[in-house]
C-alpha cells in the first residue's frame, strides 16, 4: 500500500514538471507559484519515496540501471543545469535581456528535478553547497569561463551561448534517457529536454530578429569532453 502511494506520489510530481517545462519560455515570468508546487511535490517524493534497494512488486521482472552509472549520469545533468542557470544568470545582469532572467528561473526548476532523483535514490548531491560558478566537475567549470568569456563580447555572442547551452542539453540528455532503464528517471529527462527544446526555439528567435537568419543557424560550438 505505502509502495502504491509512493508511486502515486512521484507520478503527480513528474505531471507537475511537465506542465511547468511545457510553458513557451516567453511565459515563464508566471513561474514563481507554479515552482513553488513543484518543489513542493518533489519534496514530499523525495521523503515518501521507498529506500534504495527496497523491493517493489515488479522488481523480479525490472531491469535496472546500473547505479554507478545512473549515479554519475545523474550528478552530471544536475551540474549542467546548475551551469545553465548561472551562466544565463551572469548574461541577464550583463544585457538586461529579460529571456536569460526568465529562462534561468526555468533552470532552476530543472536542477530541481534532478535533485529529486538523487535524493530518491540516496545519491551525493555534487551541487550541495556550492555558489553560483562553481562545479565539481573540472570540466564544467572550464566551460562555464569559456561561455562567460564569449557570452561577455556581445548580446549576439550571449545568445549564441545560449543556444549552444541548449542544443548541448539536448544531445547529453538523448544519450542518457537512450541508456536509463528506470522509467521515473527517462520521463524526468524526457520532460527537462522538451524544456530545452522551448528554450533552444526563445534564442534562436532572439538571434534571428537581430542577425538575420542564415547567421542564427549558425554554430560556432565547443565540444565536451563527456
Amino acid at each position: 500500500m505505502k509502495a502504491d502511494r509512493s508511486r502515486h506520489l512521484f507520478t503527480v510530481a513528474v505531471a507537475a514538471l511537465s506542465v511547468a517545462l511545457a510553458l513557451p519560455t516567453l511565459a515563464f515570468g508566471r513561474l514563481p507559484q507554479e515552482d513553488r508546487a513543484l518543489l513542493a511535490a518533489s519534496q514530499t517524493v523525495a521523503t515518501t519515496a521507498p529506500a534504495p534497494g527496497a523491493v517493489q512488486p515488479d522488481a523480479l521482472t525490472a531491469t535496472a540501471t546500473d547505479p554507478s552509472s545512473l549515479a554519475a549520469d545523474l550528478a552530471f545533468m544536475r551540474e549542467e543545469e546548475k551551469l545553465a542557470r548561472d551562466v544565463y544568470t551572469v548574461l541577464a545582469q550583463k544585457w538586461g535581456l529579460r529571456t536569460f532572467s526568465n529562462i534561468a528561473r526555468s533552470e532552476q526548476v530543472h536542477m530541481d528535478a534532478v535533485l529529486v532523483l538523487l535524493d530518491r535514490y540516496g545519491f551525493t548531491d555534487p551541487a550541495a553547497d556550492l555558489p553560483a560558478g562553481s562545479y565539481a566537475d573540472p570540466h564544467l567549470q572550464e566551460l562555464y569561463d569559456a561561455l562567460i568569456a564569449r557570452g561577455s563580447v556581445s548580446i549576439e555572442e550571449a545568445l549564441a551561448v545560449g543556444k549552444l547551452i541548449e542544443q548541448t542539453d539536448i544531445a547529453d540528455l538523448d544519450e542518457r534517457i537512450e541508456r536509463t532503464d528506470e522509467a521515473d528517471v527517462a520521463a524526468v529527462y524526457e520532460n527537462l529536454r522538451a524544456g530545452s527544446v522551448n528554450h533552444l526555439a526563445a534564442f534562436e528567435k532572439q538571434l534571428s530578429g537581430r542577425i538575420g537568419p542564415s547567421s542564427a543557424n549558425a554554430n560556432r560550438g565547443f565540444r565536451r569532453g563527456r
